[in-house]
């Protein structure tokens, strides 16, 4: 009967498994982390658009919110492909 030591170094394809094991969870970790990023930036963008439509112009709110009118811009733009993609066609605030 053998008896196997439980300090014994592990075997090329345990570690192989391991170091496989550790790079799938941090990319589940990663993947995971960037779906929050997007649903915050979306909410971010919504946020935006009513900015622009309570402060009146992109440049009104871009100076309401201490927010460069490029970033005010971007998330526009972000809102509206999030409107277009769930089939919502209107237009989501006016870029004047």
């Amino acid at each position: 009967m053998s008896v196997q030591n439980s300090d014994k170094a592990l075997s090329r394809k345990q570690r192989l498994q391991e170091k496989q094991r550790r790079q799938l969870a941090v990319v589940d970790t990663v993947d995971k982390a960037e779906a929050k990023v997007r649903k915050a930036e979306v909410e971010l963008a919504l946020a935006v658009t009513e900015a622009v439509q309570v402060f009146g112009n992109e440049q009104s709110a871009s100076e309401g919110l201490e927010m460069p009118v490029e970033a005010i811009q971007r998330f526009l733009g972000l809102a509206q492909d999030e409107a277009a993609s769930a089939g919502n066609v209107t237009e989501i605030a006016d870029r004047s």
